[in-house]
């Protein structure tokens, strides 16, 4: 063991050596495995990062919630011009749903909003995502209000012209100043602010801050529905521990029957889940840490050429001191141990500067405010990664030159040194 630790000693004595006597040539063979060890542990961090964000924001969400719709949220094999001719899914399709099929926990009836201009006396916000749908719309996405209250079941069946605020709208809107009981125009018309929600943050699917909700028959009482009208989602949250599959055939048919489809016709909508969408998305993930992998790993081959080129050059020049030791009674293990140890640790310092270099750029993302609420995390299974991977790439990268130092003559050794 002793023997070991003097080996390891001699040869970090030998790395720094490497390092000092010939900066710029170890600057520019290490550089190679700072650049890939940076690159891939930050493309695996933002990667986690956004993973880990998009989670917190669906965390709010049951997996198996439903979109019945006319748009298929994911590929289809149904074609475009078929899509097209769909009828909208409207509120007496969601009235229906929610009185005939059994299990379901919640249900609201949506319609796919588009951005609207938001204005308070002489204040205007441009581009305001605005959120028609009917009250249990507040359960399903598990809305959180901190001033006020949400729409009723009342309000929301008759239309009432009510509003509830995300938190920026109503800041940007009021100031200081309750919003409460104020009248505010969307759509050109007067809504009373009822409620502001609290500040959540930018996440997956836009900022809930800049969101407004208000009641879908408010909304349906001057825009038209029909095929070319309005377009809406029926959203289903099924009751806990029920057979999705089962209660997916269920709402199925019973859709099909209100529709009056038969036999062999094709289906004129959408069951979309929101597991299906996780489930791309954890696909995208997927394909975006392996071409990751792919792009840095091109930088990690540089650095590793560039470790073995040292190590090549390092053989060369104690090709005499070599040829010594071995004239000394040094067994070949232990000269191959002396270039390996050797490569290993000038990996590892690469390496150890590309993390630095990562833990940096992370600190410097977090403080500034270009990525807003977005957090980039460097978890501490990336960092033991980048320092195992530094690792690999110093013993593959000096084994090649290891075996060939301990492979030589000690009489040849001394007298090329000479």
């Amino acid at each position: 063991m002793l023997l070991y630790l003097r080996l390891f000693k001699e040869s970090f004595s030998f790395a720094i050596n490497a390092l000092t006597n010939n900066k710029l040539r170890t600057f520019l063979s290490l550089l190679g495995v700072t650049i890939g060890i940076f690159s891939i542990i930050a493309v695996l961090a933002a990667v986690d990062s956004l993973d880990r964000n998009i989670q917190d924001q669906l965390s709010g969400l049951d997996k198996n919630t439903i979109y019945l719709t006319k748009f298929s949220f994911g590929p289809t094999e149904v074609p475009r011009w078929q899509r097209d001719n769909f009828p909208q899914t409207e509120y007496d399709d969601f009235d229906y749903i929610r009185r005939t099929v059994p299990d379901i926990a919640a249900s609201a009836y949506v319609i796919f909003g588009n951005s609207e201009t938001v204005r308070y006396e002489s204040e205007t916000i441009a581009g305001v995502s605005v959120n028609p749908a009917s009250n249990e719309i507040y359960e399903i996405e598990n809305i959180k209000i901190e001033d006020g209250r949400f729409y009723t079941e009342s309000e929301s069946i008759n239309g009432s012209p009510v509003v509830v605020l995300g938190y920026s709208i109503a800041e940007n809107l009021f100031g200081n100043v309750s919003p409460l009981g104020k009248q505010i125009r969307i759509y050109g018309r007067k809504l009373t602010v009822i409620g502001v929600m609290k500040k959540m943050g930018a996440g997956f699917g836009g900022n809930p801050d800049d969101k407004a909700y208000l009641p879908a028959n408010f909304v349906r009482r001057f825009q038209n529905g029909g095929v070319d009208g309005i377009p809406g989602a029926i959203l289903i949250k099924p009751e806990k521990g029920v057979d999705i599959g089962a209660f997916e055939d269920v709402l199925k048919q019973k859709f099909r029957a209100y529709r009056g489809l038969k036999a062999g016709d094709p289906d004129n909508f959408f069951i979309n889940k929101i597991s299906g969408f996780t489930d791309a998305i954890d696909g995208i993930i997927g394909t975006m840490n392996i071409m990751g992998w792919i792009i840095s790993g091109f930088s990690l081959l540089v650095g590793g050429f560039g470790i073995a080129n040292i190590m090549f050059v390092s053989v060369k020049e104690r090709t005499n001191l070599i040829g010594i030791q071995k004239s000394l009674g040094a067994k070949n293990r232990f000269i191959l141990l002396q270039f390996l140890f050797e490569a290993t640790i000038l990996a590892i310092i690469g390496g150890l500067v590309g993390l630095v270099f990562v833990w940096l750029t992370s600190i410097i993302v977090n403080l500034s405010e270009i990525t807003g609420d977005f957090k980039f995390v460097l978890s501490a299974g990336n960092m033991f990664l980048g320092f195992i991977l530094s690792t690999i790439i110093g013993l593959i990268s000096g084994v090649i030159p290891a075996i060939s130092a301990s492979r030589l003559d000690p009489v040849e050794a001394i007298r090329t040194g000479i």
